[in-house]
């Protein structure tokens, strides 16, 4: 099979690799690719959001299936584009992908299936919002509506920080259009945790758990980023936990796709919190997490593009799934200033140290020849916020946990940021 993945980020470098191991797979074309997949597969120089290229593209080098990695063409109708084209393509269409393109249009289908959630309201008028600061207490959860690269969520201490979040948002526009209207909710206590699941219309087949860290500090302090590491399985997850969230959550979603006409096939990632009055969907997203599919496909024995097939076939339910029993952890190396602005182009040494059974899944690197007085050689650089994924999988979770902060610390670049607490559980919490 010939199979192109649309991206360039961890997340689809870990697609890459797991789809390289496939026998049915003998070419695969990654657009716009980075570094590391490059190693993987041929990259390709086609942004993710230019799905006419993509398209000519896929058409013209006979692509067996178009996998689509990011959020963004995903809600733009890539796949609905493909398939018009006569490619076969994995991912939600158009219609499905508002489950992420709008918090408010999820949240609104959470309301209406009875599935758990937080309470919430939405504003489209700033002056509105700001006269509505604390509606549910503090912290005050708020969420712009559209896409803004896993950042556009605030958790506001008090009425100061909620106002200044508001003014950002729909005064100053930081995440543009995504806040053109804003949903707050009220704020969860619990544990938070990550579930992937394999959709397709008439199944639904959660992979194995996964734990997400997305404040950039030790001890979730500062900002939200995309993600800064995980671990899998989720040590929050008991047989008795996931029975419930089958019965509460997983099967009233696929109920409620039934009932909305919603014909969803792909992945759908459920952000939960596990709270003492049991689990409640913070987030629904169309696609891979990301670091999750880092750690989660590191721990997946079956073949990958056999999953892929069946889900674009609706035949999900006659595909056996099998994970190993390891642990996996997966440390985010991120740039300098990251969640805010950053430098790029920040050479990457130690790449050729990492032991050989630890995978750096690369998420924004790039190749450049670096030249002084005598020579030119070729490097990895730096070329987005979140870099690297250095990803180790061992028997317990500590073994992979030791395992991946041990080649971490083979790596360096200017300015290289991760937090030390990866794969850490704070036993209260539990």
């Amino acid at each position: 099979m010939r199979i192109l993945v649309v991206g360039g980020g961890g997340r689809e470098h870990a697609i890459v690799w797991k789809l390289a191991q496939s026998p049915k797979v003998n070419k695969i074309y990654c657009a716009p690719g980075n570094a590391g997949i490059g190693m993987d597969a041929e990259c390709v120089d086609i942004k993710a959001e230019d799905i006419d290229s993509l398209c000519a593209f896929a058409k013209d080098h006979q692509i067996d299936l178009a996998v689509i990695g990011p959020e963004v063409p995903l809600a733009m109708g890539i796949v609905d584009e493909m398939e018009a084209a006569g490619i076969r393509a994995f991912g939600p269409d158009k219609s499905c992908s508002r489950l992420e393109a709008s918090k408010a249009f999820t949240k609104s289908f959470l309301a209406r299936h009875n599935i758990p959630t937080a309470g919430y309201k939405e504003f489209t008028d700033k002056q509105e919002l700001l006269d509505s600061v604390g509606i549910f207490g503090y912290p005050m959860v708020l969420k712009a509506d559209g896409l803004a690269a896993g950042k556009g969520v605030v958790i506001a201490e008090n009425e100061a920080d909620a106002k200044k979040a508001i003014e950002e948002m729909m005064g100053d526009r930081v995440f543009g259009s995504a806040g053109d209207k804003v949903v707050v909710e009220e704020f969860l206590s619990g544990v938070e945790a990550s579930m992937l699941c394999f959709v397709d219309e008439k199944t639904i087949v959660p992979m194995e758990s996964a734990q997400d860290y997305k404040r950039i500090f030790d001890g979730d302090k500062g900002p939200n980023t995309g993600g800064m590491g995980t671990y899998s399985p989720s040590l929050v997850f008991d047989p008795e936990l996931e029975a419930r969230i089958r019965r509460e959550i997983l099967e009233p979603t696929l109920a409620g796709f039934q009932a909305d006409g919603l014909p969803f096939k792909g992945v759908l990632f459920i952000g939960l919190m596990i709270t003492k009055d049991g689990s409640k969907v913070i987030e629904f997203n169309n696609r891979f997490g990301d670091p999750e599919a880092q750690s989660v496909l590191s721990r997946l024995e079956s073949d990958l593009c056999d999953i892929f097939l069946a889900v674009t076939e609706n035949k999900l339910a006659d595909v056996e799934i099998k994970w190993s029993d390891k642990k996996a952890v997966c440390v985010v190396l991120a740039s300098g200033g990251y969640p805010g602005s950053y430098e790029k182009g920040k050479e990457i040494t130690g790449l050729d140290k990492v032991d050989e059974d630890v995978v750096v899944f690369h998420a924004g690197t790039a190749s450049e020849h670096i030249c002084d007085a005598s020579s030119c050689r070729s490097a990895v650089v730096t070329s987005g916020g979140r870099v690297l994924g250095v990803t180790a999988t061992g028997a317990t979770h500590e073994e992979a946990r030791q395992k991946a902060f041990d080649n971490v610390g083979r790596i360096a670049f200017e300015g290289m940021q991760y937090r030390k607490d990866i794969g850490i559980i704070n036993e209260n919490l539990l």
